[in-house]
């Protein structure tokens, strides 16, 4: 089983962060509520695509757990039945963890996709978790770490759902998309472990260390800033505000924090490029962690002065969710190499 631990631990990395991606398109699209329920969506495990099937028809036969819009509100069939030529109250409940009855076959699509990518990252957690068992005689770590990873999906899903019942409440959301990177660092972690090079040594800097730390805990506190101004541009929308000139016309003291605190990040991480470069500490990711925040506040420039062009939301979210894996990488080689470097003196 190890032969397969570490094809599967990068295939969980890169599934969970199409499952981002994916979350980053749901939110843009305005998708969040594009299912009612959960797991299944209108009760079905493969999605309606036209709003008659979730529609009140006579002669035609329900399943449990389906879910039609009726009277502007769901109701849920409460067992395997037909209709009769009128519709019959006693064979249906009203869906009660809340009442948004809105039927939009793109946003249902986009967030059964979103679903998917969760399930398939899902599998894969698993399948690392199984091959990791043929470690534990000598390093019970991963195993546990892979375990854990499983856990944190599980509890990820729990979130999505109450994210789901909540309609979309914003520090629900907060919390998903913090999880998500929780996960992301701990698979990095997983990678990183799975085939560590011991000879692996570099110059040390103990201001560097303390920095690179410091660059990620900045680049975290930025995510959660970014979906409060999000929160922001939902509330315009759902007030009906459909010209995205108009969404940060009158913004928040989050958005001031947010976009003041991106050139701290900025400076920060120069700092960093700088001492690497000068001293040739040989944390070639560093180039990496440059570019990222360059298109990072690029693409913020774009949502901020041409109003929201498509796609620059969803890119947004991702390039800070990479530069957050790519800066944790580099604290786990500043820590590996660090602790080795010293062991040699």
């Amino acid at each position: 089983m190890k032969k397969y631990f570490l094809p599967l631990a990068k295939t969980s990395l890169i599934l969970v962060y199409l499952v981002i991606l994916a979350g980053a398109l749901v939110r843009m699209t305005g998708s969040g509520m594009g299912c009612p329920d959960w797991p299944k969506c209108f009760g079905y495990y493969i999605p309606p695509t036209d709003v008659e099937e979730i529609l009140w028809k006579p002669d035609r036969e329900f399943k449990k757990g389906q879910i039609i819009i009726h009277d502007e509100s769901l109701w849920v069939a409460k067992s395997d039945f037909k209709t009769a030529t009128t519709y019959d109250e006693n064979n249906w409940e009203r869906y009660t963890k809340h009442d948004y009855a809105t039927f939009n076959p793109q946003h249902t699509w986009i967030e059964y996709l979103n679903r998917l990518s969760g399930a398939l990252a899902g599998f894969a957690c698993f399948g690392m978790a199984i091959a990791s068992i043929g470690y534990w005689k000598e390093r019970k770590s991963l195993v546990l770490n892979s375990w854990l990873v499983v856990f944190l999906m599980g509890f990820q899903a729990w979130l999505g759902a109450t994210v789901v019942f909540s309609v979309l409440n914003p520090l629900k959301i907060t919390v998903h998309m913090v999880m998500a990177l929780v996960i992301v660092a701990l698979l990095i972690y997983i990678v990183r472990e799975a085939k560590c090079k011991k000879n692996e040594l570099k110059k040390y800097h103990g201001a560097f260390k303390t920095l690179i730390w410091v660059s990620v805990v900045f680049t975290l506190i930025q995510v959660i800033l970014g979906t409060q101004v999000r929160e922001l541009i939902d509330e315009q929308v759902n007030a009906g505000i459909g010209n995205s000139n108009l969404w940060l016309s009158d913004p928040n003291w989050e958005f001031y924090v947010h976009r003041t605190f991106s050139f701290v990040i900025l400076f920060l991480n120069m700092y960093l490029f700088y001492i690497n470069r000068k001293l040739d500490l040989g944390f070639n990711k560093m180039k990496w962690v440059m570019v990222l925040l360059i298109l990072e506040v690029f693409t913020g420039v774009l949502m901020y002065y041409v109003h929201f062009p498509f796609g620059s939301q969803a890119a947004h979210l991702i390039l800070a969710a990479v530069l957050f894996g790519v800066q944790f990488q580099l604290v786990l080689e500043a820590k590996k190499c660090y602790h080795s470097a010293k062991n040699t003196h």
